[in-house]
């Protein structure tokens, strides 16, 4: 039977609840527009060409790391889908991140020495992957509906903690092949 809050029914979390989104580590998200909705533009012979609102995707995401300097955030591989979006970013230490400067290295799976900020509680999040993303969504929202009043965000988004080189170049690898493979990709419909 599913949890409830405030009286009420509520998905579970997707998030592996032993581990602060806020910690330094790589992580791969994709998110999706609502009903899979083809927003973002087209494939053609396996090279993708954006439209208006898959510009303001791509344009969002850089400045995602320009306006979170605090985070010391770093952009990996991404890439803009017809309907959803691939990317691997870098939280890396930070003042937020951390308890007298040190905390904890999910590439490597080991504490770097001290104690890393408490894990996060219900309620507001903030510094951490769920409020980068977040942002991210709300700029591009705000701007593509600019373009067509209809768009909209699937309400969460996936994500998977790289926890080794194998599985970084793995899913590197793959976001950068998505287009050549768009015909098979699960979320082509």
């Amino acid at each position: 039977m599913a949890e409830k809050f405030n009286n009420k029914y509520r998905i579970p979390s997707a998030r592996l609840q032993s581990w602060d989104y806020g910690n330094s580590g790589l992580y791969f998200i994709t998110i999706c527009t609502k009903n899979r909705e083809h927003y973002f533009g087209g494939i053609n012979n396996g090279e993708m060409h954006l439209s208006e609102i898959g510009d303001i995707v791509k344009s969002e995401w850089i400045k995602t790391f320009d306006m979170r300097p605090d985070m010391n955030l770093e952009m990996g591989e991404y890439v803009v889908m017809p309907n959803h979006f691939h990317a691997i970013i870098g939280i890396g230490e930070n003042g937020y991140n951390t308890i007298g400067g040190l905390g904890r290295d999910a590439m490597h799976c080991v504490s770097t020495g001290t104690e890393p900020r408490k894990t996060n509680q219900f309620g507001p999040q903030s510094k951490n992957l769920a409020s980068v993303i977040r942002g991210f969504k709300i700029g591009v929202t705000i701007n593509a509906r600019k373009i067509n009043p209809e768009f909209a965000w699937q309400p969460r988004f996936h994500d998977h903690i790289i926890r080794n080189n194998k599985s970084f170049e793995n899913i590197q690898r793959y976001i950068i092949n998505n287009p050549l493979q768009w015909k098979t990709d699960k979320f082509h419909n």
